[in-house]
């Protein structure tokens, strides 16, 4: 049986602690009112204003001896006071716009962090259900790490549910097209292709798809756990294979709820636009993401002294799973972004113009941490065998993985007002916190080894 470190629990909850109080920091130093927001841009544009009253006192002197007839004059103060009204409400949107996005900082910030930690325990579920269905015979000793790992998906859920909801009772506005007016017509924020969504895009049922969609994981990842546990003691394979066709029925719901999951939970950040392959993408990111996680906690394991059957052959195995699926979220991320961008229609390609503008660093930054620094590291067959190499490649591509989610939702939320600072880095520490402590809580609550699965023993001797 697995001991769950005093270090490395109190190192969990430091991370939690930490976490809270940044995430804390983050909300209450977010501007209150647009007053506050108007001092944050004249500190931004402290120079640019002084600029602009030079120019603005040239023109009064330039202005000066000019003769004016009295209706001339009379018609330039009419256009000059209707020029004053409207900027004065183009200026007023603007700060209302720039408040939204400072605000929405905090709240984007945790959500990145929230989901890409739900979805990545649902990546490694997923793997495991793969497992079962293809009755695979090198990975059985790894259970245990795996449903370890999964353990962490009803509370992120729960955490994720809520948010969620506190989105649907306008706590922030970060999704767009729950914004009040945008469905009605002849309102003021009224948008007309929001609105030609509404069937589907509207909080009742949205919040309804994504309870169905968490209970419907969770309820698998409960039952899996259960037989796989009774299996330890029974005399036959009975558990073993309702668990085999509870995985294939599974993965039948997983692969219609990760793609509604997809659209609902990330691409709808940016509604005027969407993309066949989107959800596709989201599941190579957060899959590799999970198969990488289970590599680190194995290796962990095995450096504890647990983990006796596991041996270089399933290390190499899960790097190379790593390794390949970096590779399809590439080809993914290549085939959406060419053909968009080679296509050039405004409506689709305001999508990768925006982060190209906006997020230069992080959006190519992703590429390199995906793909282009696991090709180099993890191509080579040695080194996939070296703890190390794998250890080192995949602290990279959770970090890689984790910028590709915060390319896909910031720029829908905070704009140009982006920036890795305290809430970021805060939600991150928060959430790793809480994972580590519940998945190695987990972890101590059965034993490490499957011993009646029908091809444990396949799995103990798996060497190539």
């Amino acid at each position: 049986m697995y001991t769950f470190s005093s270090k490395l629990k109190t190192f969990s909850i430091i991370l939690m602690a930490v976490g809270i109080l940044g995430i804390g920091y983050g909300f209450l130093s977010a501007p209150k009112d647009i007053k506050e927001v108007e001092k944050i841009l004249e500190a931004d544009a402290h120079g640019a204003h002084g600029s602009s009253h030079e120019a603005a006192a040239e023109g009064s002197h330039k202005a000066e001896g000019h003769h004016e007839t009295a209706e001339s004059a009379h018609d330039s103060h009419k256009k000059a006071a209707h020029d004053e009204v409207s900027g004065a409400n183009e200026h007023e949107k603007h700060l209302e716009h720039v408040l939204h996005q400072l605000q929405n900082k905090p709240w984007s910030a945790l959500y990145v962090a929230c989901i890409f930690f739900l979805l990545l325990s649902m990546g490694v579920l997923a793997f495991y259900a793969i497992q079962q269905v293809a009755q695979a015979g090198w990975s059985p000793v790894l259970f245990r790490v795996m449903q370890g790992i999964t353990a962490y998906l009803p509370a992120g859920s729960v955490i994720f549910f809520i948010i969620l909801v506190l989105c649907g009772l306008h706590a922030n506005h970060i999704f767009v097209w729950l914004g009040e007016g945008v469905t009605k017509q002849g309102h003021p924020n009224y948008d007309a292709i929001i609105a030609g969504k509404s069937g589907y895009l509207n909080f009742p049922f949205w919040i309804i798809r994504a309870f169905i969609f968490l209970l419907g994981w969770n309820i698998y990842r409960h039952f899996s756990r259960k037989n796989c546990l009774a299996q330890d003691e029974a005399n036959d394979d009975l558990f073993y294979k309702k668990n085999f066709k509870a995985s294939a029925g599974f993965l039948v719901f997983f692969i219609v709820s990760e793609s509604i999951m997809a659209w609902d939970w990330i691409m709808s950040f940016d509604p005027h636009w969407f993309s066949t392959l989107f959800a596709w993408y989201v599941f190579a990111s957060f899959f590799v993401s999970g198969i990488t996680t289970i590599a680190l906690v194995t290796i962990y394991l095995k450096s504890k002294g647990y983990l006796e059957y596991v041996n270089n052959s399933h290390i190499h195995d899960l790097a190379k799973f790593m390794f390949g699926i970096s590779v399809f979220w590439t080809y993914l991320w290549f085939s959406q972004f060419m053909l968009i961008w080679y296509a050039n229609i405004p409506e689709e390609v305001t999508y990768f113009v925006t982060r190209i503008q906006l997020y230069n660093l992080p959006f190519f930054g992703a590429v390199v941490m995906n793909f282009v620094f696991p090709l180099l590291i993890l191509i080579n067959s040695d080194f996939k065998r070296l703890n190390w190499v794998v250890v080192m490649a995949g602290i990279v591509i959770l970090l890689g993985h984790y910028v590709d989610f915060f390319n896909m939702i910031m720029p829908g939320t905070v704009g140009e007002r982006w920036f890795i600072g305290v809430p970021e880095i805060a939600s991150i520490l928060f959430f790793l916190g809480l994972f580590i402590f519940v998945v190695f809580t987990a972890l101590t609550k059965a034993p490490l080894l499957a011993k009646r699965n029908p091809f444990i023993e396949e799995s103990k001797h798996f060497h190539y």
